[in-house]
């Protein structure tokens, strides 16, 4: 009788808006999933009104918004941020996300059964003074992995 060995593939989800804080969140999880072969889940959440990526790519509103075109263009920045954060030739596996929902609650959801929630300590919110913005304490508080909160410069 064959014995079959279960191999458990680690998977580290990172939150993606485009912000520096983010970037170097991403930056250190790629380190942090290559050291320990996990695949990486970058993962860029928006809503209505305009929020991460699509903040910085989104057309000015005239109208209703076009929640298709919000979605594409937060798509093509991800992408972009991606490669010029870890390059063309990533050395891991990784899976770009672009979902629309409250940014908390897309993130906290994607980590459910993750090894780690990486997020940068700020994104784009409107207060500079605050240590860790509203985003990256919801998912301290809440969620069922691990998170490792990136600061600027660290």
């Amino acid at each position: 009788m064959t014995s079959q060995v279960r191999t458990t593939v680690r998977r580290f989800v990172v939150g993606a808006d485009g912000s520096e804080e983010s970037r170097e969140a991403l930056r250190w999880a790629a380190d942090q999933a290559v050291s320990q072969g996990a695949r990486l889940e970058v993962v860029c959440p928006w809503d209505l009104p305009f929020s991460g990526l699509a903040t910085s790519y989104s057309p000015e509103p005239v109208g209703l918004p076009n929640p298709q075109e919000i979605a594409r263009r937060a798509g093509t920045a991800l992408d972009q941020t991606v490669r010029e954060v870890l390059g063309d030739d990533l050395p891991l596996d990784v899976e770009q996300v672009v979902e629309q929902g409250d940014p908390a609650a897309v993130l906290l959801r994607r980590s459910e059964g993750a090894d780690m929630l990486v997020v940068g300590s700020r994104g784009h919110g409107g207060f500079n003074r605050l240590l860790v913005g509203s985003v990256s304490e919801k998912c301290v508080r809440h969620a069922t992995c691990s998170v490792i909160v990136i600061r600027r410069g660290t």
